[in-house]
């Protein structure tokens, strides 16, 4: 009985420590674009704008941090095992973007306040990743595609891409070359709409 017992009481040591193993697996760490940089000069000659969520693919429609390979197999994207966004880079980017504007001094709507402005701009998000082209050297790329409408008339319709280089071959790295992308991304948008007629 007591040699029994003693099994009994190993088994369930056993247990517990699998258990204790299993529970304290890598935590997943989080990444957004962090604080907006300094402004720069306000825009001028940029009137109230509506500006619509960001739109874009199903596979950047998720938290996923995603990164590709070039140097083996560049049609394949890959997800970060323990790293993550804080929200889908969709959602990242809009809020960026309408934060980046505002910043610059233009009166940002959202798509509720239709009537208050006639002038629309929707971007679609083409690509939002971490591209290595060595196990040691990596970039954040954004791509996007920018569309003004006035008065639901196409005024003018650009893209934008930027690649900035990673400070280190890690998600972290990655998040902070993707939050630079982003932000200059954002300064030639802005540059762009400067030049767009207002009425």
């Amino acid at each position: 009985m007591t040699a029994t017992l003693r099994n009994f009481a190993a088994v369930a040591a056993i247990a517990v420590l699998l258990g204790a193993c299993a529970s304290k697996g890598q935590s997943t760490a989080q990444y957004d674009l962090g604080p907006l940089p300094q402004a720069d000069a306000p825009a001028a000659g940029i009137g109230a704008i509506i500006v619509a969520d960001v739109a874009g693919p199903a596979a950047l429609d998720t938290e996923r941090m995603q990164y590709r390979l070039l140097y083996a197999d560049a049609r394949q994207s890959r997800p970060y095992a323990y790293n993550q966004w804080t929200a889908t880079p969709l959602q990242l980017l809009t809020q960026r973007m309408k934060a980046r504007i505002a910043q610059a001094g233009v009166k940002v709507l959202s798509t509720t306040d239709a009537a208050a402005s006639p002038t629309v701009l929707r971007m679609e998000l083409n690509d939002f990743a971490q591209n290595f082209d060595s196990a040691t050297s990596s970039a954040g790329v954004v791509n996007l595609r920018a569309s003004v409408f006035r008065s639901h008339k196409l005024v003018d319709q650009k893209t934008f891409a930027r690649s900035v280089p990673a400070p280190s071959a890690d998600a972290a790295g990655g998040a902070r070359a993707l939050a630079d992308a982003s932000d200059a991304v954002a300064a030639d948008v802005l540059a762009w709409l400067a030049t767009l007629p207002q009425q």
